[in-house]
């Protein structure tokens, strides 16, 4: 497993904020209800999303050492206009162009604080990275508009979602989180539509110790099989599991079981 250059990072974020901003001018209901997150409308999503950018835009631009509240960061709700679709498209142009602007600024090994173990610049291009890929996912199925990932992305955010689980199992471990511990269980995730050299398999072993993960392809208790967009949706919540681009060989129990209980919030 190997990491995404931290310019790729930045890129992909200046990326899929252009996407993003292509489903605000859609012309689709902002008070549409996003189907994946039934408690937001889509400009709720949308401004939560440029939030969150602009959230870690002030914690890498000041070299932030704790977190910085919301209410000390400009526009950090969007807009005052709601419903607007031009004034959400140019707070959401603006949030892109200071968030990367800032991480390409810092550095991937400027000191920035952060909520898990990786205290860095690099962090939060990663996590961002990932966090706008999964909701630009939300968006688009609220707009009813097609999906696509680059592969190695797609990969990537598989990995860092386990790393999360896996760490915050470690550190911060809730009720859900415990009762994922026990030994002679295992997950396998088997992407279908790519070659051996991004290797998009995966093992997860639930041990007495915790979760344990790895690349790879092996014998597990249940199986996740399908095309790489398709597998990252489901693993992230997004696709429910008998959607006919996926296959699940084994006991589904065991998969739907992770899926209520893995977290790292």
């Amino acid at each position: 497993m190997t990491l995404l250059t931290y310019d790729r990072y930045c890129d992909e974020i200046a990326r899929q904020v252009e996407q993003l901003r292509a489903v605000v001018t859609s012309g689709t209901d902002l008070s549409a209800t996003v189907p994946t997150c039934p408690d937001w409308s889509l400009e709720e999503l949308v401004r939560h999303m440029g939030g969150a950018l602009r959230w870690v835009e002030a914690l890498v631009r000041t070299r932030a050492q704790k977190n910085i509240p919301d209410e000390e960061i400009p526009l950090v709700g969007g807009p005052e206009a709601q419903g607007d679709a031009a004034a959400l498209d140019a707070w959401l142009a603006e949030t892109g162009r200071q968030v990367v602007g800032a991480l390409r600024e810092a550095g991937p090994d400027a000191e920035v604080w952060a909520w898990a173990g990786n205290l860095s610049a690099g962090f939060w291009a990663r996590r961002m990275t990932h966090e706008i890929t999964v909701h630009r996912a939300d968006a688009v199925l609220a707009a009813g508009m097609p999906y696509d990932v680059a592969p190695e992305v797609a990969a990537d955010a598989v990995d860092e979602w386990l790393q999360l689980v896996q760490w915050a199992q470690r550190n911060h471990p809730h009720e859900a989180e415990g009762e994922l511990r026990g030994p002679g269980r295992s997950i396998h995730l088997h992407a279908t539509d790519t070659g051996p050299e991004l290797n998009a398999e995966w093992l997860v072993e639930l041990t007495e110790d915790g979760v344990v993960w790895r690349r790879g392809h092996d014998r597990a208790t249940v199986a996740l099989r399908g095309p790489l967009t398709p597998v990252l949706l489901a693993f992230y919540r997004r696709l429910p599991l008998d959607s006919p681009e996926l296959e699940v060989l084994g006991e589904r129990e065991l998969l739907e079981f992770w899926l209520e209980r893995a977290t790292f919030g």
